[in-house]
């Protein structure tokens, strides 16, 4: 049983910075690519960031690029997502995923998810 579990997520002003973290149990994931997603309510879940198993290849949402930092450590098995210069429409709540290939922004096709983390932006 493979387990994602984000953490991290919490209220901060606009302009601030938080860092999400996503740890896998149950099974190896060192060799998983990973991704971030993030859902507002009554909208579509989009893309945020993704990595490859090894770091190097990562991908950015256009809306995060130059602000958002993915990055991994396989030997703790945990994904981060370092956000900086939040802004009121990164609200959301954000879920990590995981796939044995490279799926990009092709969410339908990760393997597994977590349960997600609230983020919350004040203006």
């Amino acid at each position: 049983q493979v387990q994602l579990v984000e953490s991290g997520g919490g209220l901060v002003q606009a302009g601030g910075s938080l860092r999400l973290s996503c740890a896998a149990s149950g099974r190896t994931l060192s060799t998983y690519d990973m991704a971030w997603f993030r859902q507002v309510p009554g909208k579509e879940r989009e893309f945020v960031a993704a990595i490859s198993w090894d770091g190097g290849r990562t991908d950015y949402a256009d809306s995060v690029k130059g602000r958002f930092t993915i990055s991994r450590d396989n030997a703790k098995i945990t994904v981060y997502l370092e956000m900086n210069s939040l802004k009121p429409e990164d609200t959301a709540v954000y879920y990590c995923a995981a796939a044995r290939t490279w799926l990009g922004r092709r969410q339908l096709e990760y393997e597994y998810w977590g349960q997600g983390t609230q983020v919350t932006v004040s203006s």
